[in-house]
């Protein structure tokens, strides 16, 4: 990752986080089939069952942590923090209590603090995807770094 006097700048090629609530797996997996063309020329990165379904659906190479509960949202807050994912794409069930909220809270918090793009839903993520920053270099202000 190289860094700017005014921030982190991200390559053109992005590592993008995928997470989904249960409820929202059906979404992020018709997303992804919809946008695999796109996803392929970048470093994806998600949660142990969305990462398998989009891989097993796809094709996509994605790593996997774990699932959200047992540390995954937890692990990619870090790597957020250590500059190692670029976009968030998150959709989360807000009709459905989590019990692991204080985790979600927590990640979506430290994508704020950073200064990630983060979509909670199919629309965001539309529009994030089809930006012409998604594929070119971008000088991405932090807090450290300001």
């Amino acid at each position: 990752m190289a860094t700017s006097s005014s921030g982190v700048l991200t390559s053109a090629q992005k590592r993008i986080a995928l997470v989904a609530h249960d409820n929202m797996k059906p979404q992020m997996l018709e997303w992804s089939m919809h946008h695999r063309a796109e996803l392929s020329n970048h470093i994806l990165v998600g949660t142990g069952t969305t990462g398998r379904i989009i891989h097993e659906h796809t094709g996509l190479d994605i790593e996997r942590l774990r699932s959200g509960p047992l540390g995954g949202d937890q692990q990619l807050g870090a790597r957020i923090a250590d500059g190692l994912v670029d976009v968030l794409l998150f959709f989360w069930d807000p009709l459905e209590p989590q019990p692991h909220d204080p985790d979600i809270k927590a990640l979506l918090r430290i994508a704020a603090v950073w200064n990630i793009p983060v979509a909670c839903n199919p629309s965001t993520a539309d529009y994030i995807l089809s930006s012409p920053m998604i594929s070119s270099t971008y000088n991405r202000a932090t807090p450290l770094l300001d």
